[in-house]
């Protein structure tokens, strides 16, 4: 379980008052919040519930909503929670914890609409989350697979600002890959090259050996058919991340 470190009680009170502050940051968080009788995202709804139930509605309820976030609260959750809770709590604090958790999750809420959006503008489903490679990813990715006997062929969708890693296909023999853009608007750039700018219909041959990232652009979600290309014992060899710098270069 990822380890929770606090350090603002320290920060803010070490020199006014160090106990509270050492109570604040090594007890409180240091030990109940990485104690492991209960998760995480647990731990952030019972926090909420708390700090909504006693009123406080302070940039310490903010930070507690921000970390239940971090950790796993969707938004829907989120209001499914303040929801609940305000029948016992008080309907005008409900309100008051509306306030801040739209502003929270409104990325949620707008990338929703926008992912529902690029959807609509093409026939291969978006697919479930992309976990098992999302370590390759920066961002959020979704993974539909459309064939997977004779030639794997996969709906591949980024959201914004979504790209995988620089990697490389390797094949003893024949092997490769070929992107058949479908939606939104994306990236691919080989090494020592210039990124391409890729729109509905562009394809994208990728030999074995060359190192690459493809991706969305910043501002739009992206769709590409993953086309793999038959070769005797393929493998992908995944680097490093894309830099922020090069990828915030583009237009």
């Amino acid at each position: 379980m990822e380890k929770i470190i606090q350090t603002a009680g320290k920060m803010q009170l070490g020199d006014f008052a160090p106990e509270f502050a050492h109570y604040n940051d090594d007890v409180l968080f240091g030990e109940n919040w990485n104690n492991q009788d209960i998760d995480l995202k647990t731990r952030c709804i019972v926090t909420m519930v708390a700090l909504m139930s006693s009123g406080i509605t302070d940039s310490s309820l903010l930070y507690h909503l921000e970390n239940a976030k971090a950790h796993g609260v969707t938004k829907a959750e989120a209001a499914a929670i303040i929801t609940h809770a305000a029948f016992y709590a008080g309907w005008p604090k409900g309100w008051a914890v509306f306030g801040l958790a739209k502003d929270v999750w409104k990325d949620e809420t707008a990338g929703g609409d926008a992912k529902a959006v690029h959807a609509a503008e093409m026939v291969f489903p978006i697919g479930k989350p992309n976990d098992g490679f999302a370590q390759y990813f920066t961002g959020r990715s979704f993974l539909a697979p459309l064939s997977t006997s004779q030639v794997g062929i996969f709906n591949v969708t980024f959201e914004p600002g979504c790209r995988n890693n620089w990697h490389i296909h390797h094949a003893d023999k024949g092997g490769g890959q070929i992107l058949v853009c479908v939606a939104g608007r994306g990236y691919y750039q080989e090494e020592g090259k210039e990124a391409q700018e890729l729109r509905p219909g562009d394809v994208v041959n990728i030999p074995v050996g060359v190192k690459h990232w493809h991706g969305a652009a910043k501002d739009s979600w992206f769709s590409h058919l993953a086309v793999e290309v038959p070769g005797e014992n393929g493998s992908n060899e995944w680097l490093e991340a894309v830099d922020d710098r090069t990828y915030n270069s583009l237009k």
